[in-house]
């Protein structure tokens, strides 16, 4: 019987367990669709989580040739699949201030790090090197994330410039880093 935890790379031949793999879909009008939330009903293919594998499988049509059946690939996939991930990072984020769990702005953010209420802090990737130094001084052994423009800080929290971010410590707290990180996953590797 097959492992239900674990699926082969298409890019690199390597079983991975499913939360380092990004699952696609071959619909039945054949076309090739992301199915991140496991919903999709169909032929399931996947591909470690890796900008540059994703780009590979796709420059070298490992898709197709992993199923042997034709597929309709859209030439902007990898941004379509980097947009995806990028959006469902902010959604998480922007669910945990709407739950409460997050505060913004230098203040607030240091101020729940020196109380112990955050549980990971986000900054801007276009903050000025002195404001992050302070921000990680004061964090220690806090995880740090830079993924986000402040462009998108903003939009996703419906706010102005958004560099500082502190999720603080709550049941949605997990969730959110893990897409997060996720989505930063993608962009390093």
């Amino acid at each position: 019987m097959e492992n239900q935890t674990e699926r082969k790379c298409v890019a690199t031949g390597e079983i991975k367990p499913l939360d380092e793999l990004l699952r696609f879909v071959k619909t039945p009008d054949s076309r090739l669709v992301p199915d991140f939330n496991k919903k999709i009903e169909g032929r399931g293919l996947y591909v470690s989580n890796s900008k540059t594998l994703l780009k590979q499988a796709l420059a070298k049509n490992l898709f197709v040739k992993s199923i042997h059946l034709f597929l309709k690939i859209p030439a902007d996939f990898e941004e379509q699949v980097e947009s995806l991930l990028c959006k469902k990072g902010l959604d998480w984020v922007n669910l945990a201030r709407k739950a409460g769990a997050l505060v913004t702005g230098f203040e607030k953010v240091k101020a729940s790090i020196v109380k112990n209420k955050a549980a990971f802090v986000i900054v801007a990737t276009d903050v000025a090197d002195d404001g992050s130094q302070k921000i990680e001084a004061i964090a220690q052994n806090l995880e740090i994330l830079k993924v986000y423009e402040r462009k998108d800080l903003d939009a996703a929290l419906n706010k102005e410039n958004t560099v500082y971010v502190a999720v603080l410590k709550s049941d949605i707290a997990s969730k959110v880093l893990e897409h997060v990180k996720r989505y930063q996953t993608f962009l390093e590797n």
